[in-house]
């Protein structure tokens, strides 16, 4: 996977979003692979010309319906072989929610506040387990 045919092979960047709400974690079921019907944080890849920060708030919004602010960076995942489909870095970040309305959107089949009790019991996709455990949610 590269970002231009042209120029050299890179990992790509991605984003995703650590949202607690109401003790519980918001997060999406994914509806295309990999990890079709698993469950995601919500997030994405970052487009060119854009900061993290932004597209992570954007992911979000496409995602969830959810309105959120990035309130700390929680850390950098960069195994190349996260992802099935290629080296994908991704940052992610815990986010407050600050407005809209929880709803299913994008590349999302579902999405659902789980409360955090129950997380464990979900299957999650890529190293979102990983992520969740690094940044205390687990």
């Amino acid at each position: 996977m590269c970002a231009s045919n042209t120029g050299p092979k890179t990992p790509l960047i991605a984003v995703d979003a650590i949202i607690v709400k109401d003790d519980c974690v918001v997060l999406i079921k994914r509806k295309n692979p990999p990890f079709k019907d698993y469950y995601a944080l919500p997030g994405g890849f970052v487009e060119i010309g854009e900061y993290v920060e932004e597209a992570v708030v954007r992911e979000a919004r496409e995602e969830t319906g959810l309105e959120v602010q990035v309130e700390r960076f929680s850390g950098i995942y960069d195994d190349p072989k996260r992802d099935p489909r290629g080296h994908v870095i991704s940052i992610a970040y815990i986010c407050r929610v600050t407005g809209g309305e929880l709803r299913a959107d994008s590349d999302a089949k579902d999405v659902n506040c789980v409360p955090m009790k129950e997380i464990k019991k979900v299957k999650l996709a890529f190293d979102h387990a990983k992520i969740l455990e690094e940044a205390g949610i687990l």
